[in-house]
């Protein structure tokens, strides 16, 4: 019986949820996850419990914020003059919006979420939404193609 090893391609159906249960990510049979075991498509402690599966294992993994998309970083929050937006947008609560940051010369886009707006200024944070989060992950193996 083939066990995952480090560098095997693996198949798999796996659900993210919140600890409330709410789903961020799902796969299913038809269009399931391929992962490559050290590539980090998962998280590490998701690749760690992999390690030694079979096909057919199911296996249910919860992560702490650490382990997952990092804790929440105040510092990460930004508030914005409304007349810094292009055109004639208007912000609202939840809006993702894709912001410009110069870093050592170089331009880059982030998503930033609207969390707040005010007459003159906004809000935005540039955590990952599932930063700060407890995360349950449901596995189950489909298929595993051994390394060459």
């Amino acid at each position: 019986m083939k066990q995952i090893q480090q560098n095997d391609k693996v198949t798999l159906i796996y659900t993210g949820k919140l600890e409330n249960g709410t789903i961020f990510q799902d796969s299913n049979e038809s269009e399931p996850l391929i992962i490559t075991i050290g590539n980090l498509d998962v998280p590490p402690s998701v690749e760690q419990a992999l390690i030694g599966m079979t096909e057919g294992d199911h296996k249910q993994i919860r992560l702490e914020p650490d382990e997952g998309y990092g804790p929440r970083r105040k510092d990460l929050l930004q508030t914005l003059h409304k007349n810094t937006l292009a055109g004639k947008m208007s912000p609202a609560v939840g809006m993702i919006l894709s912001l410009k940051i110069e870093k050592d010369g170089i331009e880059h886009h982030l998503p930033a979420t609207v969390v707040e707006v005010n007459d003159d200024t906004i809000v935005v944070d540039y955590n990952h939404p599932l930063a700060g989060h407890n995360l349950m992950i449901d596995i189950t193996v489909i298929a595993i193609e051994k390394s060459s």
